[in-house]
C-alpha cells in the first residue's frame, strides 16, 4: 500500500454521474444557463463549456497522445490551466447548449473505453500535484476526473437550485478521494512516530479516514488507536472545502475537531485542485 491508501476503481461511476449530469442539462431552460456559479466569471454554459474541455484534453493525450498547448515561457501548472480553461470556455460560448449536450453524450463513452484500459496500478498519465509530488498511480489520477466532473456538475445544481447526483455511491468515492490529500496536506507538521490524525463525516456519504505519521505521513486504516487529533465535518463542507468552494475560515467554523490544533488546522484547509 502507498501513502496513498488502497486501490479505488471508480470507473464504474463516470457513466452514471454523467447521466444525472446529461438529464440536468436537458432539463434546463435559457435562464438557467446563464445562471452565475461558484467558479468566477462562470456562469452554467461556461462549466458545461470546461467539463467538455476535460472530456476532450483527456481524450486527446491519453487515447491520442496528443501534447496539446505548450506552457508559455515561465508558466506555472495553475498559470497554465486557468489560462487554457479560459480560453477554451471562452471558445465554446459560440456552442448552443444542445450542441454541447451532445458531444458530451458522444465522447463520455469514448472516455469510458480510456479509462477501462488503464492499469490502475501502472504510473499516472498525469500527476495528482495536489496529493504530493510525483509519481502518482493510475487508479487516483482516474478517481481525481471524477472528482471534477462530479464537483462541476453540483456546481451547476447549486447554481440553479436542482440537488441531485449526491447519492452514496456517487458522493462518498469524492470523498474518498479527497481525503488521498491527508498526507500531503501535513506534510510540514513532524509529530512522533504513531500519532494519528483521523477524519469522521458522518451520514450515508461519510466514514471515517486516518492518516498516520511513521518518518512521513501515510493513510492508515488503523481505525481502533487513540488519534492525535480528530476532526469531524459534514460531506457538504469536506468536498466544498476541498474543491474552494467555501473557505476555509467558513470550513473551521463549521468543522468539530478535538486533540492537537496545528494538526486540525491542517486538515481543515484541505485542498483538492490544483490552485
Amino acid at each position: 500500500m502507498t501513502i496513498f491508501g488502497p486501490v479505488s476503481d471508480v470507473r464504474p461511476l463516470f457513466a452514471q454521474e454523467r447521466r444525472e449530469l446529461l438529464l440536468l442539462l436537458g432539463s434546463l431552460d435559457a435562464g438557467a444557463w446563464s445562471k452565475a456559479t461558484v467558479c468566477p466569471g462562470w456562469d452554467v454554459h461556461d462549466v458545461v463549456g470546461h467539463v467538455l474541455n476535460d472530456y476532450m484534453r483527456r481524450l486527446s493525450g491519453g487515447r491520442d497522445g496528443f501534447a496539446g498547448a505548450r506552457f508559455a515561457d515561465d508558466e506555472t501548472l495553475p498559470g497554465y490551466l486557468a489560462r487554457t480553461n479560459d480560453e477554451f470556455v471562452r471558445a465554446t460560448r459560440q456552442c448552443s447548449p444542445q450542441l454541447m449536450i451532445e458531444l458530451l453524450a458522444h465522447l463520455g463513452p469514448e472516455l469510458d473505453r480510456l479509462w477501462a484500459a488503464f492499469d490502475l496500478t501502472a504510473p499516472a498519465h498525469l500527476e495528482v500535484s495536489w496529493a504530493g509530488p510525483g509519481p502518482s498511480p493510475a487508479w487516483l489520477d482516474i478517481a481525481r476526473d471524477y472528482t471534477e466532473f462530479w464537483v462541476h456538475q453540483q456546481q451547476i445544481r447549486d447554481a440553479v437550485g436542482r440537488p441531485g447526483a449526491d447519492r452514496p455511491e456517487l458522493m462518498r468515492p469524492v470523498l474518498d478521494t479527497f481525503l488521498r490529500a491527508l498526507p500531503h496536506t501535513l506534510r510540514e507538521l513532524s509529530r512522533p512516530d504513531g500519532a494519528i490524525v483521523r477524519v469522521v463525516v458522518p451520514g450515508p456519504c461519510g466514514g471515517t479516514w486516518q492518516a498516520r505519521t511513521d518518518g512521513g505521513w501515510r493513510m492508515t486504516d488503523d481505525a481502533n488507536s487513540p488519534a492525535a487529533a480528530t476532526i469531524t465535518m459534514r460531506a457538504g463542507d469536506l468536498w466544498r472545502l476541498a474543491s474552494r468552494g467555501i473557505t476555509v475560515a467558513e470550513a473551521r467554523a463549521r468543522a468539530t475537531t478535538q486533540g492537537d490544533p496545528a494538526l486540525a488546522d491542517a486538515v481543515t484547509s484541505l485542498l483538492a485542485v490544483v490552485a
